[in-house]
């Protein structure tokens, strides 16, 4: 059996009375853009730093690599790299000098592939980190991550800052890392991104994982939807007997509807009506997130304490 990439047995964090990780279990594929997800405070940045060892867990286990993420700490660090979402060493290095100062620590790396990936991130070097935007130092820590071809990245927002055109050689670094057969832990609230690069993902909610699965067979299994514009409005209550149909939303002669099990009987019951326009649209991630996040009782994203951003740290 494949070990997995990162695991999470029963992980549990407590910051006093305030529960930020109420048990949860993962177990993270090996080779996969894997997408973690949750709301503020959800208890994703807690995990992180308890895989990473920057904070202890209250109870239960995380591994990585098939490691105890805090026995195994030093041997598990030569082998993972970490982002974090707003990278900001406080260097008056230049990049190339901190790059070579992290590349030192770490016994050396591949010199062409590193200058291969600053001419992909269109980084100057020779400038110094502290007067660099906030997206060029984004670059900076990206090289940091890549250079060395980690087993695993943990990467938290990693196109905060930058543009279109770099977020796309990030997405293709990503595909050339799954390739390679190395895993990526990767955190991200742009929901479109996470679509676009993960093969599964799992979401959080009050430091619980609410759900966990494989886009693909998301997309497969997702109801339908479908925006009607009528010619005339429809009588009051023309949809309410159609089986496993509801109306998401309905203005004047516009419906918005949801079908489960397939369109037949919507189909059929709205070919009654003069149709002015009929627009398929598919099932989202960001729907299936606000199908979790809106309809619970509450996402944990104000409970005072769940996540201490103070306790960020820089690349591992």
């Amino acid at each position: 059996m494949t070990e997995p990439a990162i695991r999470f047995r029963a992980l549990v964090k407590r910051y006093g009375h305030v529960t930020a990780l109420a048990g949860i279990d993962l177990a993270v594929p090996p080779a996969e853009v894997y997408g973690f997800l949750g709301p503020n405070g959800a208890g994703k940045s807690t995990a992180i730093r308890v895989l990473l060892d920057l904070i202890r867990p209250t109870a239960g286990r995380a591994e990585a690599l098939g490691l105890d993420a805090q026995r195994d700490t030093v041997a598990l660090r030569r082998r993972i790299a970490y982002l974090p979402g707003d990278f900001r060493p406080d260097h008056g290095l230049t990049a190339r000098e901190l790059l070579d100062l992290i590349a030192a620590m770490r016994g050396g790396d591949d010199l062409r592939y590193r200058s291969a990936l600053i001419e992909r991130f269109q980084l100057d070097p020779t400038r110094r980190i502290r007067d660099l935007s906030r997206g060029n130092r984004q670059k900076v820590g990206l090289v940091m991550v890549f250079m060395h071809r980690p087993e695993l990245l943990v990467l938290d927002e990693p196109t905060t800052g930058l543009d279109p055109i770099m977020q796309e050689e990030v997405h293709a670094l990503l595909r050339e890392t799954v390739a390679d057969g190395r895993s990526v832990f990767f955190s991200s609230h742009v929901l479109s991104e996470v679509e676009e690069v993960c093969t599964r993902v799992a979401m959080l909610r009050a430091g619980e994982v609410v759900a966990e699965f494989s886009l693909a067979e998301r997309r497969r299994l997702a109801p339908a939807r479908l925006t009607v514009e009528f010619a005339d409005e429809p009588p009051a209550g023309a949809f309410d007997a159609l089986p496993n149909v509801r109306v998401l939303a309905r203005a004047g002669r516009q419906y918005d509807f949801e079908a489960r099990d397939g369109v037949d009987a919507l189909v059929k019951r709205v070919a009654g009506f003069t149709v002015v326009r009929l627009v398929p649209r598919e099932v989202t991630l960001e729907d299936l997130f606000r199908s979790y996040y809106e309809s619970g009782d509450g996402a944990g994203a104000d409970r005072p304490g769940a996540e201490r951003e103070a306790d960020v740290a820089g690349p591992a």
